[in-house]
């Protein structure tokens, strides 16, 4: 090497001993939770007003939250946006989106009880969102039980509140025909350039799921609802709402349930028994996926399947206390990658959000 030019046998040393020729550092100094839950901003007073389900409830051992499908504690975590700021610094997370709790189903309740407690939480949370400066930024609350109704309050939660959009249950898009009856709601979203996140919770007027015999906590809690997050997808990517509503950023949770692992036989099923119609798995990438409450495993299938660039990290914070970055250190996927899912999906689909306003 004493014969070669400087730079030339430098590069040489520098592959020698494992140094990446102009390679950046890794940065996970910053981190953007896509999904979590709050049940703040006067829920908790409405909820302990009400006499059935959903409903807060004093109890010995302190408060417990009576979901539709299970209860649980009632802890600060849940209410208190400064314990979770704390949790936050914690964890390495540097800003999180936080969205009314969909899984109560308060936001199918009737009208005169929905309307002003989902007002009310969402003028909180835009409120929230300027005083910490957007570390907290948050997905509104739509009154289901009257669609025009809820139309009007999502484009007041756009042009007026500033918010990127609005959480909605996705056992509306179970079927093509049951999601055709959000039109009123998918329009003002498409009109506004909304993010709507499709999270677990009834339709207006749908009976509270049988929860599994035993172990509910694992059959209807993990199994069951994955197997509905992949029916949300394939309602997105077989039906034309993609295309007939463009302008709508649709975020699938907990990657998409079980889509990773069987598109490959959904792709066979194409093959074999509708040759002329084939699988579109190009069209999963038209959907933006969040990895909240998974893991390192799960995220390599992923990424692969999706890209990069549609992932973004989650916790389903206060259910859950993992840090987001846990998942994406422990996969084996690369540094660009890694970096993508920590914060850069977040950050470009947030800003995407705020260009429409």
């Amino acid at each position: 090497m004493r014969d070669l030019p400087p730079t030339l046998a430098w590069a040489l040393v520098k592959l020698k001993y494992g140094f990446r020729i102009g390679a950046r550092r890794m940065d996970l100094s910053r981190c953007i939770d896509m999904h979590a839950h709050f049940y703040g901003g006067g829920l908790a007073e409405m909820l302990a007003a009400r006499t059935g389900r959903p409903c807060l409830r004093e109890t010995i051992d302190g408060p417990v939250m009576l979901a539709m499908n299970g209860e649980f504690p009632f802890t600060p975590a849940h209410h208190d946006h400064e314990v979770g700021l704390a949790e936050m610094a914690v964890q390495g997370v540097t800003r999180r989106m936080l969205t009314f709790p969909g899984a109560l189903c308060a936001d199918v309740l009737p009208l005169v009880d929905s309307l002003p407690a989902i007002r009310r939480f969402n003028d909180h949370m835009a409120a929230m969102r300027g005083q910490t400066a957007g570390r907290l930024t948050a997905l509104a609350g739509l009154p289901f039980a009257d669609m025009e109704e809820a139309a009007r309050e999502l484009v007041r939660v756009r042009r007026e509140l500033r918010l990127p959009g609005a959480i909605v249950p996705s056992n509306y898009f179970g079927t093509i025909a049951q999601a055709r009856t959000l039109e009123p709601v998918l329009r003002a979203a498409n009109e506004t350039g909304a993010l709507l996140m499709l999270h677990p919770g009834l339709m207006v007027g749908e009976a509270a799921p049988v929860l599994a015999d035993d172990h509910p906590q694992y059959r209807t809690s993990a199994v069951v609802l994955q197997a509905q997050a992949s029916q949300v997808v394939l309602t997105l990517i077989l039906s034309d709402i993609l295309d007939t509503f463009p302008d709508i950023a649709f975020q699938a949770i907990n990657l998409g349930g079980t889509i990773p692992f069987i598109v490959e036989r959904m792709e066979s099923i194409g093959r074999h028994r509708n040759g002329d119609r084939p699988f579109p798995t190009d069209r999963l990438k038209r959907v933006w996926y969040d990895a909240a409450s998974l893991g390192p495993r799960a995220l390599e299938a992923a990424v692969k399947l999706y890209g990069a660039d549609r992932i973004m990290a989650g916790s389903d914070y206060p259910i859950f206390h993992d840090s987001p970055l846990d998942a994406i250190r422990g996969a084996t996927i690369s540094d660009d990658e890694k970096e993508q899912v920590a914060w850069r999906t977040a950050e470009a689909l947030l800003d995407r959000q705020d260009q429409f306003l």
